[in-house]
């Protein structure tokens, strides 16, 4: 008995070295690839910096989403694996913002404060590596992009379920901005805090927009809690910090920037449930393969104008996505009308169309000719 004991003692500590070498080796494996990769990154770094030294000299946009797509979908075709899509699209994500800033900061305008669904729909959308600005309203962001105090701006401009954001589509008649992009993001509410359980909870805080989407959940799991609404998610997160017995609705990344935990994911009532952003410059950008153009335009006062304006887009073939109409604050009961086109209306063979669009409309502004980039 004792010589096998022996035995077997002798064999396990016989492999131990074996294992710690084959770990040994694998991790100098890794360090090798690092060394390679500190190499590969520093000379995109170079080159980087090197087109912004032209950019500068022409003016290009640092920021262009459409070649940023463009790179990430064919990394993704050739990508052989086992590294996931998602764990690439994410890290190249990060690799196009410090791009974009290595070429010239890039402050970028946001609802603040920091913590938003807005926040992390942009960090979500930009990469975390841009130099975010919190604004205290949606003016601010839009006048903010359009003195140049902010590079870019992100907006909402409706949800799924609750429709257009109408106070973005009247800052577009009051500022001169323009889109470069447009991304949907989903929707998806939690409930934080530093409580064990539910039931220690008696108030729960969030925006009122966000209690509203979770109200089915919240009255089936904490029918006692008081609702309170405050101005944002993440400032009734940041309350939960503070006072015990409370709970916040909010975006599931508060839990990682504030240190509050989890108590319930996807607590939205609407599974559904999604935001279109726009990315906002303060000037228009050319772009070839744009699939969306946005413009605002009036109409004089007389019957059929509207008519005619959306006979000529179903003449050219030309699908209307969306068409929202708002009153001009200056001109009571005159309306400025936002459409959103299926089409590139900035290519040479839309010429005619923009040439007919004026002769029927009292005034046209183009808001931007983009892509649109989908779910982030």
């Amino acid at each position: 008995m004792g010589d096998r004991n022996q035995t077997q003692a002798h064999l396990d500590y016989a492999t131990i070295p074996d294992n710690e070498s084959g770990l040994a080796a694998l991790r100098r494996q890794i360090d090798a690839v690092d060394e390679e990769l500190l190499a590969l990154l520093n000379r995109r770094a170079r080159i980087s910096l090197e087109v912004g030294k032209l950019k500068r000299g022409t003016g290009g946009p640092v920021f262009r989403p459409q070649r940023e797509q463009q790179i990430m979908d064919a990394l993704v075709r050739r990508n052989p694996g086992p590294l996931p899509d998602t764990h690439l699209r994410a890290i190249w994500k990060e690799i196009f913002a410090s791009s974009r800033t290595l070429q010239k900061p890039v402050q970028v305008a946001y609802l603040g404060p920091e913590g938003t669904h807005s926040y992390f729909a942009a960090a979500g959308f930009l990469g975390q590596l841009m130099d975010y600005r919190p604004c205290t309203d949606f003016r601010e962001i839009f006048s903010s992009v359009q003195d140049g105090r902010c590079s870019l701006g992100v907006v909402p401009l409706e949800n799924s379920l609750h429709g257009s954001v109408v106070q973005n589509f009247d800052l577009f008649t009051e500022f001169e901005v323009y889109i470069q992009a447009e991304f949907v993001n989903r929707i998806q509410h939690c409930l934080l805090s530093c409580e064990d359980s539910v039931d220690a909870i008696r108030t729960i805080y969030s925006h009122p927009q966000a209690l509203a989407q979770c109200q089915n959940w919240l009255r089936s799991h904490a029918p006692h809690a008081v609702l309170v609404s405050v101005e944002s998610t993440a400032a009734a997160a940041r309350r939960c910090l503070q006072e015990p017995h409370t709970a916040a609705v909010g975006h599931k990344n508060l839990s990682a920037l504030l240190g509050l935990p989890i108590l319930a994911s996807n607590i939205e009532d609407e599974a559904d449930n999604q935001t279109r952003f726009v990315v906002l410059a303060p000037k228009p950008m050319e772009n070839a393969d744009a699939d969306r153009t946005s413009v605002l335009f009036t109409l004089p006062d007389k019957p059929g104008a509207l008519a005619r304006v959306l006979d000529l887009f179903a003449r050219s073939g030309i699908n209307l996505r969306k068409l929202e109409s708002r009153p001009l604050h200056a001109e009571p009961w005159k309306y400025a009308f936002f459409a959103d086109l299926e089409c590139n209306l900035c290519r040479p063979d839309y010429a005619q169309v923009v040439q007919d669009l004026w002769e029927v409309c009292s005034s046209i502004r183009m808001l931007g000719c983009y892509t649109a980039l989908g779910f982030r």
